[in-house]
């Protein structure tokens, strides 16, 4: 993980309403995300989340396009996004987003009652994105075999934790004074 760590030791942080916030290319498109970054990323994805039985790969929009497309490439696992876009299918779920930053609709299609999903996503901060698809996910009768968020920022409120979802992560992070700290090299298991 020693891109990973180097990349978030150096990602500029902003604040949003009061909300430190990390720019990095996992997580935002910026600074230019190198191949090899996400390379590392996805093995040790595929390394950590039990992948065993997994039907599809769900991931919310938009952040986690692009870490869940290169695992489903790894692993020919199907996949689909929850889009902030209604399309008004027969079989789509609304769910309520709320980050430390803002609130969105979303909405899941093409997600069957009996499927066995794997859940991927760039940052747990507070929860709310994955508590909601969490929920949704349960809600639809999808069966969570696994929850894998790239990176985690520690320090606040964690709804995922709340409602008792238990997320496995590959590196967490705090901001502390404008910069990031690295918490934990290897995340949750």
């Amino acid at each position: 993980m020693d891109q990973l760590k180097q990349s978030l030791l150096e990602a500029p942080i902003i604040e949003k309403n009061g909300y430190h916030y990390f720019v990095h290319p996992i997580s935002d498109g910026v600074p230019k995300l190198d191949p090899t970054l996400l390379r590392e990323i996805v093995i040790r994805i595929i390394r950590k989340a039990e992948l065993e039985n997994v039907d599809r790969i769900v991931t919310p929009a938009a952040m986690g396009i692009h870490i869940s497309t290169a695992v489903s490439l790894m692993t020919d696992i199907p996949l689909t996004v929850i889009r902030k876009r209604q399309y008004g299918l027969a079989d789509e779920v609304a769910i309520s987003q709320q980050t430390g930053y803002s609130e969105n609709e979303m909405y899941i299609n093409d997600v069957r009652e009996g499927e066995r999903v794997l859940v991927l996503d760039d940052v747990l901060s507070t929860g709310g994105t994955l508590a909601a698809v969490l929920d949704a996910l349960d809600e639809i009768g999808a069966e969570v075999i696994d929850t894998v968020a790239v990176i985690k920022k520690v320090g606040g409120e964690n709804k995922v934790d709340d409602a008792g979802y238990d997320v496995k992560t590959l590196i967490n992070v705090d901001v502390v004074d404008g910069e990031v700290v690295i918490v934990d090299e290897s995340g949750d298991d």
